[in-house]
């Protein structure tokens, strides 16, 4: 206790000289926005499904660009990757605009209804309903990516809305063969499936899961698809498509109104912008917790010269880095709308001072040290796509419905299967969600406020080349973006980094969760001996990279080897 009490103290004076040290909208400098003023003259897309590569690659073919590309690829995973991802969950997008040298990040994160209630979510002991909260109409927030979708294509993009949606169109009505992983996602939770009838009606015909090679077709989501195309926003948050929505929502016991769904908007906010030696990386701000973490983690590890250290020393200090930056997200992270939120301090070089102080050079610090609580062992399901254009327009996405297939819940008549992002809020203060991440009052759930997000689509800028990056893996999603950085910085190529193996710690459970293989005997033992608790765990991420090297002026794009679905293709 003393100890911790002697920390404190220091992190109080590191920061009593701070005001603002660290701006989220730091503009790039000088020197990287002329070598930014290239194009690579050819595109690099890499996705987790190759049916949605090549959608990309179609709608760039009509002419288009990576913000076209970006909803052909998003809609097209929502027909043959529903377990990740769809129009019935949210988005968030990190993005360069090559003409004007501009980063943005758009903002399609789920919302709460304006009838929700914490009630709704608790046991009578007060403990987590985790029913209510993943499966059913309770769990869905208010879908965001539809007009996520529509802002990517109407305010970046230079084909109609119409023209990106095409092949997602056509794939949901001509049919295609569903992979490995959608078929074992639907045999996996059957059981759920089969409480809705819409949703038994479209993921188990004749009652059983589909067999491989067989041919699936989804016409109810194609004609949702087509309503967005002709109408935009309009064309799902009202008319047709919303009432149906509202009806098979409050008809199976969930409170969503025609207003919840015309209210909804997507926004742009700044992201959030970290110098990490001589690499500016670009990534996601609240409420995705993700960038605020990565930035804290490399704002710490900035202070040591990882390439002169022995791997369990250097595993050391990312491990603490890790531990600290989870400790703050559980306390001071939410809706920026909703929250107010101290990022000029947890974003501030002082305040990584004061953190990197505290970390002993060969001891674990317990998490108890710094405060108690307790956790779950992090999930998987989510994607994201990176791509790159010819003109150097860059977009990273990562898009989710949160657990496997979300609700289970389709909507009647729309095809659309619906989030279980609820969950995702604090529903209980410090007790952990299905990932195991512990929340505060700043991410209890209100009325139209959006759940924090572990999503981090990241762009890095380095003096010769050029990243755009991310991947699904729930809480994990946080430590896998930023190993990935740090192997792009260390000199990896786009299949390197993909395929870097991983480990994570999220501050409670307190120990180090594993990818097999990612340490030799010789790094185990020491970092046994400092007083780390290993968990081995599967799987790790699906993370989407291209690479373009500014030296070469070419590009180099890379689907996560752990999965044998994805596909990453440059032409």
């Amino acid at each position: 206790m003393k100890l911790a009490l002697r920390w404190q103290a220091l992190l109080i004076g590191f920061l009593l000289g701070t005001s603002g040290a660290f701006a989220a909208d730091n503009p790039i400098p000088s020197n990287h926005a002329v070598q930014l003023a290239q194009r690579p003259g050819h595109a690099g897309i890499a996705s987790a499904n190759a049916l949605a590569t090549e959608a990309g690659f179609e709608v760039l073919a009509k002419g288009g660009n990576a913000f076209d590309a970006a909803v052909a690829v998003a809609s097209t995973l929502s027909i043959v990757e529903p377990e990740s991802s769809g129009i019935g969950g949210g988005f968030m997008a990190t993005m360069h605009i090559a003409a004007s040298n501009r980063d943005v990040f758009v903002d399609a994160r789920e919302m709460a209804p304006a009838a929700v209630d914490a009630k709704d979510y608790l046991n009578p002991d007060g403990t987590p309903n985790r029913d209510t909260s993943l499966k059913g109409p309770l769990s869905a927030g208010i879908p965001g990516e539809p007009a996520g979708l529509v802002w990517i294509a109407k305010h970046y993009g230079k084909l109609p809305l119409s023209a990106s949606l095409a092949p997602a169109i056509r794939t949901a009505r001509d049919g295609f063969k569903p992979d490995s992983r959608l078929l074992g996602s639907i045999q996996e939770e059957q059981k759920n499936l089969m409480r809705w009838p819409a949703s038994a009606a479209k993921y188990l015909p004749d009652g059983k899961v589909p067999a491989a090679g067989d041919i699936w077709r989804d016409p109810d989501q194609a004609h949702t698809l087509e309503l967005l195309a002709q109408y935009g926003d309009s064309g799902f948050y009202s008319g047709e498509t919303a009432q149906k929505l509202v009806d098979a929502v409050n008809s199976a016991g969930g409170h969503w109104t025609l207003k919840d769904l015309a209210s909804y908007r997507a926004k742009e906010r700044t992201p959030i912008v970290v110098d990490y030696r001589g690499y500016k990386i670009i990534t996601a701000p609240p409420p995705s917790s993700g960038g605020v973490a990565i930035a804290q983690i490399l704002n710490i590890l900035s202070g040591f010269d990882l390439s002169q250290m022995d791997k369990a020393h250097r595993v050391h200090l990312e491990i603490e880095a890790m531990r600290r930056a989870f400790r703050d997200h559980n306390d001071y992270l939410g809706d920026p709308d909703f929250v107010k939120m101290p990022l000029d301090m947890l974003l501030s070089p002082y305040y990584a001072d004061g953190l990197r102080q505290s970390i002993l050079p060969d001891k674990a610090t317990p998490s108890s040290m710094l405060a108690p609580s307790s956790g779950q062992d992090p999930g998987m399901h989510t994607t994201h796509f990176s791509i790159i254009d010819a003109d150097g327009n860059m977009v990273a996405i990562t898009s989710t419905v949160n657990y496997v297939l979300g609700s289970t819940f389709v909507a009647q008549g729309t095809g659309v299967l619906l989030n279980d992002e609820m969950d995702d809020f604090a529903l209980v203060p410090n007790k952990p969600n299905v990932y195991g991440l512990l929340g505060s009052k700043a991410n209890a759930p209100e009325p139209g406020k959006r759940m924090l997000s572990s999503m981090s689509p990241s762009i890095v800028i380095g003096p010769d080349r050029t990243a755009v990056i991310g991947s699904p893996g729930g809480s994990t999603i946080i430590t896998q973006v930023l190993e990935g950085i740090l192997a792009f910085v260390d000199g990896g190529d786009a299949h390197q980094v993909a395929a870097h193996k991983r480990f994570h710690h999220q501050f409670m459970p307190d120990v180090v969760m594993v990818e097999p293989g990612v340490f030799d005997a010789a790094t185990t033992d020491a970092l046994t001996r400092m007083g780390y608790t290993f968990k081995d765990r599967e799987p790790w991420g699906f993370m989407n990279v291209v690479i373009w090297d500014r030296r070469s002026n070419k590009l180099d794009a890379a689907s996560d080897p752990r999965r044998a679905d994805g596909l990453g293709k440059v032409q």
